[in-house]
């Protein structure tokens, strides 16, 4: 199956469109102010309106049903990336009142950190594998850093899953063939400071990326 590849934490016109321009398939917006990928939601409207060619995806962190109300009506998203310590309980209630599906960040740094697994996999649409963060750290991804991919070899799991976390050009494939993952997600990989896309970074990602799916035919 063909590798789907995400660009996440967008907040430009310019960096989006090198996105879409490259063949991103999913196209992921920051709804977290401590994150520097936040954008306002004028700004969430404007890109929603622009990425017609991709699955856009809403991201926030243990967000109340406010915020997650306005985040969809700015940007219309077709996922909901939930990327904090929501609870299973929680999740229900979000894909009810809202009626989108949902993509859950599991943050991995042991085997252990596995066990909530099938817990989420019961109630979510899409599992995001991340990096755990460091403990002084004040938001949950975007650091750049990488998790033992080794964790997830042999993994059993009915629905699809991406991996994410401190990937670029030279290791996507790496990280592709130890987990077999059906999908990749990158953000401050393409950057060249926190928060700033670099179109360039984003083509090449995609391109080494893409590359994957010729070596597994």
């Amino acid at each position: 199956m063909p590798l789907t590849v995400k660009i996440c934490g967008l907040s430009t016109p310019e960096t989006l469109d090198a996105a879409l321009l490259a063949g991103a398939d999913m196209v992921g917006f920051v709804f977290f102010p401590p994150s520097p990928r936040h954008v306002s939601l004028d700004m969430a409207e404007k890109l929603g309106q622009q990425a017609k060619k991709a699955v856009k995806v809403a991201l926030s962190v243990d967000a109340d049903d406010a915020l997650l109300a306005n985040s969809i009506e700015a940007l219309r998203p077709q996922i909901l990336q939930l990327h904090g310590k929501e609870s299973l309980a929680r999740i229900r209630d979000i894909k009810q009142k809202f009626g989108l599906p949902v993509m859950k960040a599991i943050a991995v740094e042991t085997a252990a950190d596995l066990a909530a697994l099938p817990g989420y996999a019961a109630v979510c649409d899409r599992i995001l594998f991340d990096a755990k963060a460091p403990k002084d750290a004040t938001r949950p991804g975007g650091l750049g850093a990488v998790f033992d991919w080794h964790l997830l070899e042999g993994l059993d799991l009915k629905l699809p899953f991406m991996v994410s976390g401190g990937l670029n050009a030279e290791n996507v494939a790496e990280a592709v063939r130890i987990t077999r993952a059906g999908g990749v997600d990158i953000s401050s990989g393409v950057e060249s400071a926190p928060g700033i896309k670099d179109p360039e970074m984003i083509r090449n990602f995609i391109r080494a990326a893409r590359a994957t799916e010729e070596l597994a035919t």
